[in-house]
């Protein structure tokens, strides 16, 4: 939500292309809009009410997509937002494990199965991933 004081649109070339910057690295590179977003990239509402966001979050449905994935910067394709979502039996969203692999959760007892798992889980995170995944699965918990 805050990408939009690391990426610049310096212009825009055709009715979805820009010329941007990265503006951390001072890099310039070309963006044009996904084509399968271009229609929710088409409403205007969402970045006037978030002047911080990105200038390429769209919300669709219940998530903010980028609306330029294929042609992301760097730094925005090694950031990752949401990697689980953890639900209880019944589908209800408890929390969320974020791209730094830590748990966002008001919920005390998933809280509680984080803190045991944390010190079991691999220091990688190619390892860690898949594994909080089948821990938490294990605790009977839904992950997706």
């Amino acid at each position: 939500m805050y990408m939009g004081d690391y990426i610049a649109i310096e212009r825009q070339t055709g009715p979805f292309t820009f010329e941007c910057e990265s503006v951390s690295t001072g890099t310039p590179f070309n963006a044009e809009v996904d084509r399968d977003k271009r229609r929710i990239f088409s409403d205007f509402s969402f970045p006037k009410q978030h002047p911080t966001a990105c200038r390429f979050l769209r919300p669709d449905g219940d998530l903010v997509r980028c609306t330029i994935h294929r042609d992301s910067p760097p730094q925005c394709k090694f950031y990752r937002c949401v990697v689980m979502r953890v639900q209880d039996r019944h589908g209800m969203v408890l929390g969320t494990v974020r791209g730094t692999l830590d748990i966002h959760s008001d919920d005390p007892g998933l809280r509680a199965v984080w803190v045991a798992m944390e010190r079991k889980r691999p220091k990688s995170d190619v390892e860690a991933e898949p594994w909080i995944a089948t821990f938490l699965r294990e605790k009977g918990y839904r992950v997706e």
